[in-house]
């Protein structure tokens, strides 16, 4: 393995959201350890890394320690370029999905030009819809469909597996692009919060209520992949709707958060 497929691995990072279990924080830090990945995301864990954690990373414990211990995913993702989520099964609303290899590929690729980023949910429900809408791709393990739960460690095991195949042969995906300036999670973030406040001013429908719009629009964006300059251009559009002046053509301009969707009923591990 070549010195820029090691740096490549480093700035991949594994983010698991709201585990419930300790020992499976633990079992997914020695899945990342046996294959080269170093960095962990824990986002609101049910209960925090303990005795147990350490027990089932058999030797990952550096992991544990530098693990990230998040309130919210915003933080989780902040500066991350590309962001690909785990999904135990296909979901009814429209989404670009990769299998494991083209995930991995594009992955180990973009992280050439910075920070990325596999997404991961609940062992028992998954990722919720507006988690998944704040990813460019999701990923979908094609396991036996008369036995297809995977536990949150395996699933981890496998993406984290394939990067380091991808890493071994120095094959990188075409699919990449290579804009040093592409806008990160917080940038779309604040693109979506400061859309969904000037369509409420100009009375474009009742955003709150129409979670189909919300996840259209996020899938846009997403597709796009807007670099900074572009999202100041549209929110200088958009503060102009709203009828306000920004004081200097790149100063972000106030936003306020933008509405979720929240919808468990498809599951994840």
């Amino acid at each position: 393995m070549t010195q820029t497929s090691e740096e490549n691995l480093g700035r991949i990072r594994a983010v698991l959201i709201e585990t419930s279990h300790p020992g499976n924080i633990g079992a997914a830090a020695r899945a990342l350890k046996t294959m080269g990945l170093s960095r962990l995301e824990l986002v609101a864990p049910r209960r925090r890394p303990d005795a147990e954690t350490l027990a089932r990373a058999a030797g990952a414990d550096d992991l544990i320690e530098r693990a990230g211990i998040h309130d919210d995913l915003d933080s989780a993702l902040a500066g991350c370029r590309l962001v690909i989520g785990a999904s135990a099964r296909l979901r009814s609303i429209e989404w670009p999905v990769l299998d494991p290899a083209e995930a991995t590929g594009r992955l180990l690729a973009e992280a050439a030009h910075g920070e990325v980023a596999m997404l991961f949910g609940r062992e028992s429900s998954g990722l919720t819809n507006a988690e998944l809408s704040r990813c460019h791709y999701l990923v979908h393990i094609p396991t036996n469909p008369e036995f297809s739960s995977l536990n949150l460690a395996a699933a981890v095991q496998v993406l984290a597996y394939e990067l380091r195949r991808h890493a071994l042969v120095g094959r990188l995906s075409e699919h990449v692009d290579e804009r040093p300036d592409l806008a990160d999670a917080a940038d779309l973030e604040g693109l979506h919060g400061h859309l969904a406040a000037t369509m409420r001013a100009v009375g474009f429908g009742d955003i709150e209520q129409s979670r189909t719009l919300q996840i259209r629009l996020r899938r846009l964006f997403n597709r796009a992949r807007p670099d900074r300059t572009e999202i100041n251009i549209l929110r200088g559009i958009l503060s102009a709707a709203q009828g306000r002046k920004r004081p200097g053509r790149d100063d972000p301009a106030p936003t306020e958060p933008a509405p979720t969707a929240k919808d468990t009923t498809c599951s994840d591990d």
